[in-house]
């Protein structure tokens, strides 16, 4: 009896509250000025007219491009656009594709790939496969990052597109994908061949690709030396900046008599990842010092920064008529910014959020936003959003949430 008496009174107390008690909602704006720093990523470069074709750095190659990875933006670029033999470079392409079949379960790192004799037959850089031997994908992949192999490349090429042909199809229908203009391709390892052409953007922007989508890459991208064959096969990396430049990442080296010395390299330094191209320089040893060039210029004169991380919370607001009485807000994204260095006391940013909300809440709902600016011109808005769902306050779902509080005092 008694707790039927108390079970009545709950009811009673919330079914006033939820029908007599006024709610109201206020709005408050802030603006808040930070100095910090911040960027978010895109999915193509983006070109400014005062960084192209100016080769203020002068650098000794036919064409050259910078780019921050993450944003795409283009920090330096020389002849970007024009198109020209990418030797082994090619092969960043092929890497491509076959990370991809590893994410799509077609391969494993373990499956065993034949090698063809149309494979074994290769000329240039390789590992002299022999038509009685496989090698697994993992290890293939090594011989194609550090020693460039073109028997490998053409003995996976195969298996996954089944000719060879069959490959370069799927890498110029990926190139067009990517938005990939200046390119085609003629084979898959980047020997010179009549038409097999691409351009410093392109290469940059396959190499992004790359390394933003399949990280993994510089598991084999970084190696400087290794072997093959139970130690009797050594490898020692085509890219001498792996072992020179710090922070390198990689990506790719490539030269025949008809491109001259290319390189598409990346290196991440505080937070911040750069990817450049050179194309046609004179000798090995330019195509290294141009690349490392413009790295340099990249990371002196630009850092990339970030506000906040997705999730985080801006605020906790009021939620009216609901079972609990605020929610957090927080970031829907990570807010990131490439940023001049000297301008980082610039960027300022201005947040709009309601100060209170009315239940119904759903997680992931938009509550506002956080708006940054670089010099008074706008960078990037970022959404705020609910963390968690509110359920509007109703005579059932409250009388569950007041019996569930307070049973849970009592067990205290």
């Amino acid at each position: 009896m008694q707790k039927s008496k108390f079970l009545l009174t709950i009811i009673s107390i919330v079914t006033l509250c939820s029908v007599t008690l006024p709610c109201y909602s206020f709005l408050n704006n802030y603006t808040w000025s930070v100095y910090d720093n911040t960027l978010e990523t895109s999915t193509s470069l983006n070109e400014s007219s005062n960084v192209l074709d100016n080769n203020s750095l002068a650098l000794e190659a036919g064409s050259a491009i910078l780019i921050e990875q993450n944003s795409g933006q283009i920090l330096y670029g020389y002849n970007v656009h024009e198109k020209l033999h990418p030797a082994s470079v090619t092969k960043v392409m092929s890497l491509l594709l076959i990370m991809e079949a590893l994410d799509s379960g077609k391969i494993t790192l373990d499956t065993q790939i034949p090698c063809s004799q149309n494979a074994a037959s290769m000329g240039g850089s390789q590992i002299w496969l022999d038509t009685t031997e496989t090698l697994s994908v993992h290890e293939m992949l090594k011989a194609i990052a550090v020693v460039s192999a073109n028997d490998c490349v053409v003995a996976l090429a195969e298996y996954l597109g089944g000719t060879e042909e069959g490959f370069v199809q799927m890498m110029n229908t990926r190139a067009k994908e990517l938005g990939m203009n200046d390119t085609t391709f003629k084979n898959c390892h980047g020997l010179d061949e009549d038409g097999h052409l691409t351009s410093s953007y392109d290469i940059a922007l396959m190499s992004r690709e790359l390394l933003v989508n399949h990280p993994t890459i510089t598991n084999y991208t970084t190696i400087w030396m290794d072997t093959l064959r139970d130690g009797k096969s050594a490898l020692s990396n085509t890219n001498k900046l792996v072992r020179n430049y710090s922070g390198c990442t990689g990506l790719k080296t490539g030269s025949t008599s008809l491109a001259l010395y290319n390189l598409s390299a990346s290196a991440t330094r505080d937070g911040m990842s750069l990817i450049a191209v050179i194309m046609k320089a004179p000798t090995s040893a330019i195509r290294f010092k141009n690349a490392t060039s413009l790295l340099d210029y990249g990371f002196s004169n630009y850092s990339y920064k970030s506000f906040a991380n997705k999730g985080d919370t801006v605020k906790s607001i009021t939620v009216t008529k609901g079972i609990n009485t605020n929610v957090n807000a927080v970031y829907e994204s990570s807010p990131s910014f490439l940023i001049k260095r000297g301008e980082e006391s610039n960027i300022t940013y201005e947040i709009n959020l309601n100060e209170s909300i009315k239940a119904p809440v759903t997680q992931g709902q938009q509550l506002g936003t956080i708006t940054y600016s670089l010099n008074g011109n706008k960078i990037e808005s970022v959404s705020i959003v609910a963390e968690s769902s509110v359920d509007k306050i109703g005579l059932l779902n409250m009388t569950k949430h007041v019996l569930s509080n307070w049973f849970n005092l009592l067990r205290v």
